[in-house]
């Protein structure tokens, strides 16, 4: 992971002079030797650039480089992880499919659902993924895509992927897995049964809390043409683009990335710029020393945190008790990532006194930076959710969310230590006062 993290996509020789990373294209329109080969690829006859709307040679990069970590058989960058669930969803999904959800999904993904996706005639039905007959009855003769997430977002909560998408596939409909907070450094979900995995390389990918970015990548498992009244979209000759997408399959290419990136990267403009490329592929350089110590760090502070006074609960996979401990062991030999979340006797406000204590740890709504940060999500990331959709995630008053940085561990478990003091002493005046 590690060599292909660095290496794949780019070579020196490849550029004339001969740098060692990827130059960044900043151009907006490609110069095209004749206008036969501008015609070619308006026509998708033909390879190269035209428009940076719809494509640009760093970016392509990019999208090689996490084909090959995800083994996959293409990628398409984007303007952010939102703008990449929403195309794939989109893609799949619209107009008037259905679609299973997990749960257990970041707030921004289910309010998509509800409304967004709605909007466009898509119906949709929540299913815990932990209850594998739950999830089964989801399912109906319109579903078209279902999507979950390889560790949720806040509460770390693991997944049996290769179960859920048996159920799936039984049913021919693929299985979307939005692995952000794992990375591939960590989890290949396409290893276990995934179709089509989304990524906001925001976060892990990115590394440094610089760059908004997302990315999709078709694993190859995904064929429509197995069901193809299921996909008219992708089976039939489209009026407008003149091909049939479908058919990319056969050349060992991805019809249903074709499909996306033609229309809704292009019409949604949904265009990451070539900068950004170029930042999350210096980040990507990086992405399994980070891992590693992320997610031993992070466990270790799980650990310390859980039974401590003021902690009502701890969510991680390591705490005792948790029903996805197994799948930590068969599926994560390599750890669960640096999110994970704690509830706080005394609800909001004890929450609010936490965060605001703190010193090192930076109040904030990202995840996978070098800096360790914290948030509330049941008034930031989780706050337009229905009490019943956050209680189904885990999402509670008192819940913190935090992120699990590059700084030294024992620095941030004093910071932690002190902040804790200040949120019990708030619990402890309204217990009292109660």
């Amino acid at each position: 992971m590690s060599t292909a993290a660095i290496h794949a996509g780019w070579v020196a020789a490849a550029d004339g002079h001969r740098a060692l990373t990827p130059p960044i294209h900043t151009a907006s329109a490609f110069a095209q030797t004749s206008h036969a080969s501008l015609k070619a690829l308006f026509q998708r006859r033909g390879d190269g650039f035209a428009y940076s709307r719809s494509g640009n040679p760093t970016t392509a990069v990019l999208e090689q480089r996490i084909t090959a970590l995800e083994q996959g058989i293409g990628a398409i960058a984007v303007a952010s992880g939102q703008a990449a669930t929403t195309i794939a969803l989109y893609a799949l999904a619209a107009p008037g499919g259905h679609i299973v959800a997990s749960s257990r999904l970041y707030g921004g993904t289910t309010e998509l659902l509800d409304d967004t996706l709605a909007d466009a005639g898509v119906s949709c039905t929540v299913a815990d993924p932990w209850d594998l007959e739950a999830w089964e009855a989801a399912f109906t003769e319109d579903t078209r895509a279902a999507i979950v997430e390889s560790i949720a977002n806040p509460g770390a909560q693991l997944v049996d992927l290769p179960a859920l998408c048996a159920i799936a596939h039984a049913r021919d409909v693929p299985v979307v897995v939005d692995s952000t907070l794992a990375s591939p450094a960590l989890y290949r979900p396409g290893e276990h049964g995934a179709d089509v995995v989304v990524h906001s390389a925001t976060k892990y990918l990115c590394g440094h809390g610089t760059t908004i970015a997302g990315l999709i990548v078709d694993t190859g498992r995904f064929d429509p043409r197995r069901c193809p009244r299921r996909w008219p979209q992708l089976t039939e000759r489209n009026r407008r683009f003149g091909v049939t997408f479908a058919e990319e399959y056969a050349r060992g290419g991805s019809g249903l990335l074709g499909y996306a990136r033609a229309k809704y990267v292009t019409d949604f403009g949904a265009t990451l710029p070539a900068a950004s490329a170029q930042q999350i592929l210096v980040g990507i350089e990086t992405l399994g020393l980070r891992m590693g110590k992320v997610s031993t760090d992070a466990a270790t502070l799980a650990a310390r945190l859980h039974g401590l006074p003021g902690v009502a609960r701890v969510e991680h996979p390591t705490i005792p008790g948790r029903p996805d401990a197994a799948l930590a062991d068969r599926d994560f030999p390599r750890g669960t990532s640096g999110v994970f979340s704690m509830e706080l006797t005394g609800g909001e406000a004890a929450a609010a006194a936490f965060c605001d204590a703190l010193a090192l740890w930076t109040i904030a709504v990202n995840i996978g930076d070098a800096r360790s940060l914290v948030c509330h999500p049941g008034t930031t990331t989780h706050s337009h959710l229905t009490g019943a959709q956050r209680e189904a995630c885990g999402v509670r008053e008192g819940t913190v969310r935090l992120s699990v940085g590059l700084e030294d561990l024992e620095d941030l478990w004093a910071d932690l230590a002190q902040a804790l003091s200040a949120a019990h002493a708030v619990g402890e005046e309204l217990s009292t006062a109660a």
